[in-house]
């Protein structure tokens, strides 16, 4: 069995608990709630023959922020750093965030994932697109499950063929 860590991370109410929610258990919950610290869990899948357990970890709040320890982040297999289309703010300082990333963590898999597409309507998705720095490799809803599998198992498919 191939265990690999992933965490979820990005600036606070973006959706990450949401995506971990709907791919774990296969549920949406409307209310939010604000993650305190770090919710871990795990969901095996079979990818290429192969059982492969993701141990998620959805940490609370901004990557930068004291109130996440650097800790969190070691050993990670990959990261999905997530930002809402709704709200500019969240993509603001992706680059910066993303190079952040690439110092704790030199070399790990990075999917960034923009989430709440059932909040944006297809002509406002383009607009917003054109104005984020860096193209998300996944564009997601927590709400209707949009891409939210497919995330996950593509990260599993691309672990399990770096995997020794």
């Amino acid at each position: 069995m191939i265990k690999k860590k992933v965490i979820l991370t990005g600036s606070f109410g973006v959706g990450k608990t949401s995506l971990f929610n709907r791919f774990v258990y296969s549920k949406f919950d409307e209310k939010y709630l604000t993650t305190i610290g770090v919710k871990v869990d795990k969901k095996s899948l079979t990818i290429e023959g192969k059982e492969v357990t993701l141990l998620l970890w959805d940490i609370a709040g901004e990557i930068s922020q004291d109130k996440v320890p650097n800790s969190y982040f070691l050993e990670s297999s990959a990261i999905i750093y997530v930002f809402d289309l709704t709200r500019p703010s969240t993509y603001a300082n992706m680059e910066f965030d993303l190079a952040h990333l690439e110092k704790m963590v030199p070399g790990v898999l990075v999917k960034i994932v923009a989430n709440k597409k059932d909040l944006v309507a297809d002509e406002e998705l383009e607009n917003v697109l054109k104005e984020v720095n860096k193209f998300p490799d996944v564009i997601t809803s927590a709400k209707t499950g949009e891409n939210v599998e497919n995330l996950f198992v593509d990260i599993a498919k691309s672990l399990v063929s770096n995997a020794v």
